[in-house]
Order: structure tokens, then sequence, then C-alpha cells
């Protein structure tokens, strides 16, 4: 890959992607492949995924559509400097922030959300002013050679290119040095993504996943609480990062809610294995996967059913679940929903806190205050209370995770933001040498008082100061 590399490098150092208008003809020629080809990519979300006409829509496609429409409305406000404070020294100054493209940005895309997860990177780094190499998922085979035929007949194929492939073209990448990497996936692929990014010191942007913990306060609405979380958790049966993945509610809540789940799901999906509203898993080996951790843990309430053939779990839930159960392990990332009983919301943090930082937590109450406890002691990605998942959905939010659950974030301005670098930038006139001329040597006692008063930084009062940045 290192001629292909070396070409897109020379576009780069050519200057062409840092103009708007390169930019903007490539955001318009994205928004005609999404209109112009829904239901070749919809078909192959069904293929690769059984993913509902619904599904495919909503969480892909439009998903997609409306952030690069957020993109290509807001493109000019954010490509300009962006103002700074000045202190007394630099009133006379010019200091702002420019905000610069990488070069050479390497997208590495998921297969739970082949058309989301790996447009989205795309279009942030070409509206920074990048090119991009885009590795689509190799298991989500269809949607992957989708983007590789439609990318270059709607895209600058000088600027970005599609490699596909598995393992081997993805090694065969990473000896490669690029000056910016997104990674979208599971963690252990994640440190082999960070390892071969130090080799050149390359940023990278980590986004990948984790036991998302839902609490259940014993005051709450558990007909709303089951609806909202068995939709979050059976959305692209459970195939999501920010699933989730397991309850923790006081034991005497634990039938009540089981019995709201149960009809919660028989209202989504009354035939689930003839459903076209409910997804399957990926391959046989995640299949596989799930099927053990449904075997080894807790207690089968709800579901259970495994149909190799089809790739079928059904929707499941598991009661009196341990911590040392498989399905407490690991992140799930199937249709199985585990409640592991607790005595109190602090026996809920304590074991939140033993573990990886996740990447969504989803506390449910009546009481803002237990909210708020579980919010100023513990850490996640994204946090939301008395919901699941939307937070994803609100592109003011960065959506990404912390720790374990990854590094940086994106959605709207933040996938932007994040394919830059910020520059800082001072513009100072050929006047004004007298003012300055006191950090010259000889030093004296006068002039040391001078940049004392001049650079000493106080509290602020709201006087004449604050307003010069003191």
């Amino acid at each position: 890959f290192s001629y292909m590399i070396e070409g897109l490098r020379r576009v780069f150092n050519s200057g062409i992607t840092k103009s708007y208008e390169w930019r903007k003809k490539q955001l318009d020629g994205m928004l005609k492949l999404l209109e112009e080809n829904r239901d070749k990519i919809a078909q192959g979300l069904k293929e690769d995924l059984h993913k509902s006409s619904l599904e495919a829509a909503v969480y892909e496609i439009d998903f997609c559509r409306n952030d690069l429409i957020e993109t290509m409305n807001n493109l000019k406000d954010w490509m300009k400097p962006e103002k700074v404070k000045k202190g007394l020294l630099n009133i006379m100054d010019t200091a702002y922030i420019q905000r610069e493209p990488y070069g050479v940005a390497l997208v590495m895309g998921a297969w739970n959300y082949p058309i989301q997860i790996t447009v989205l990177p795309v279009l942030g780094a070409i509206a920074a002013g990048n090119c991009v190499v885009l590795k689509p998922s190799e298991l989500a085979a269809s949607t992957a050679k989708i983007l590789e035929e439609l990318i270059p007949k709607y895209l600058d194929n000088d600027c970005v290119k599609v490699v596909n492939g598995g393992i081997p073209e993805t090694t065969a990448l990473l000896k490669e040095r690029f000056d910016y990497i997104f990674y979208t996936g599971n963690t252990m692929v994640g440190k082999i993504i960070m390892k071969a990014a130090a080799e050149y010191l390359t940023p990278v942007t980590l986004e990948l996943g984790g036991k998302s913990p839902v609490y259940v306060d014993e005051n709450s609405d558990l007909n709303l609480v089951a609806r909202r979380v068995t939709w979050g958790k059976l959305v692209n049966a459970g195939q999501t990062c920010i699933a989730p993945d397991y309850v923790m509610c006081k034991k005497e809540l634990q039938e009540k809610l089981v019995e709201e789940c149960k009809k919660a799901i028989d209202e989504y999906y009354p035939d689930p294995a003839k459903s076209e509203d409910y997804c399957r898993i990926i391959n046989e080996r995640h299949l596989n996967r799930v099927k053990k951790l449904i075997e080894g843990s807790g207690k089968v309430v709800i579901g259970g059913q495994v149909e190799e053939g089809e790739k079928y779990v059904s929707p499941t839930v598991l009661t009196d679940c341990k911590a040392t159960d498989p399905v407490m392990m690991e992140e799930v990332f199937g249709p199985v929903l585990p409640i592991m009983p607790v005595n109190s919301a602090e026996e809920a943090i304590d074991f939140i806190n033993k573990g990886e930082k996740p990447l969504a937590m989803y506390i449910f109450a009546k009481d803002h205050a237990v909210a708020q406890k579980f919010l100023d002691n513990t850490s996640s990605g994204g946090f939301v209370f008395n919901d699941t998942m939307m937070h994803a959905g609100l592109m003011s939010l960065p959506f990404g995770g912390v720790g374990g659950s990854g590094m940086g974030g994106y959605h709207g301005f933040h996938t932007f933001d994040t394919f830059c670098h910020k520059r800082s930038v001072l513009e100072r006139k050929h006047g004004g040498e007298a003012m300055i001329a006191i950090r010259y040597p000889p030093y004296t006692e006068k002039k040391l008082s001078t940049i004392h008063w001049l650079t000493k930084k106080s509290p602020k009062s709201g006087g004449l100061l604050s307003w010069f940045g003191f």
C-alpha cells in the first residue's frame, strides 16, 4: 500500500483538499451516494445482518445523511479561525486557533453498523480537508463491497481510497505511516492499532465498547424501564456498542421487571424468529460465543433459543446472575439481558468501578439525586438518565469512550474537530517594539517589576482587567 499512500500524500501536499470548494464537492457527492443508492445499501444491510428497512434507514442511511447535512450547513463557520482571549502584552496582536487537516487519515470501520460507523468518520475527515483510506469491516461483506463500488463513483478517487480485505490487508495498512487513525471495534484490536500508531506517533481515535450498565432504582416505573431497556438491548440484535449490557436492581424488583420485559418483547417481536424487524448475529463464531454466555450464566427466564443455521438468538433475559458468570465477564454484544441483583446504589457503583470504564451508563429513577450519585462517583463515555442509547443521536454531544471503552469523540462538529489539528497562531505587527523591549537583556529590577505587572494573573473581579483576559 506504500505507493497508494505516497500518492495520497502528494495530492494532500498539493493543497487541493484544503479549499472549501473541494470539501463541499465531496460532501455533495456523499449525499448523492446515500440518496441515489438507498435500496442497494438497505439490501446489503439485509444480507449482512438481516436489518429491517426501518433500522437500515433510521440507524444507518438517514443517520449519516443528517450528520452530513449538519456538516454541509456549518462547514464554512467551522473552518473559520477561532479567536481567543489575549492579555495586556498581546493587546495589539491577533491570536487565534486555526483548524488544519492532519494529512492522510486511515478510517477502519466496524461490522455492526457498517454504514453509519464507517461513513461518519470519512465525512468528518473529508470535511476537515484530509485525504482518506477507508477500510470497511470484511465481516459485513455485502456492505463493504457496496462501499468499494460506490465511493470511487461519487468522491474524488485521487483523494479517497477504499481497501477491502481481512487481517492481511489490515496488517499491511498498519505498517504504513498515516497522519491520523480512526478505529471502531473491539478493545483487543484497539490495542494493536495503538501500538502500530505509536511507531510514528500517529494520533488515534479509538471507538471501542465495554459493559454499559443499567441501574434501576426501586421507585422507577418498571413498565417504562422495561420498554426502554429491551428496545436498546434488542435493536440490531444487541450488536450495538452502547446497548445496555446488564441490569442491576434490588432482588425484590427482579420478578416484576422480568414480567414487564416479557410484555415489551412480545409487543415488539411477537414471533422474533420470523420477524422482519429482528436482526441476526453477524456470523457463526459470534453466535456460538453468545450461546456459551447463555448456557453458563444465571437462569433463563425469557428466550434462550439459538438456531445456528439461521444465526438466530431469541430475545433472552437471565436472572440471578453473579459477577463471576461468563455473561458478566465480557461484553455481551447480543440480544441477551442479564439481571444481577444488588442491595443498593452504592453496591452498584462499587461494582461498576471495579471494571473498565464503560462506553455508556443508564440510570432509571424518579429522583434525580440517584442519577447524580452515579454521575459524581463513576466514569463512562456517555450517561443517560431514564433512557438508553438516545444520547448517540444528539449531534451536539461528542460520542466516544474513556479508558477501556476508547478515546476521542465524534458526531457532528466533533467529527470535523477530531480530524483537525488545532494550530495556535499569533500575529504581531512591526510596530510596538518599545512596549515589548523589556523582554530583552540586560535584565533589571525595573524590567522585572514591569513584566510582573503585565503578566500576573489575578482572580477575576469583573473589573477592567477581566476584559483583557485577566
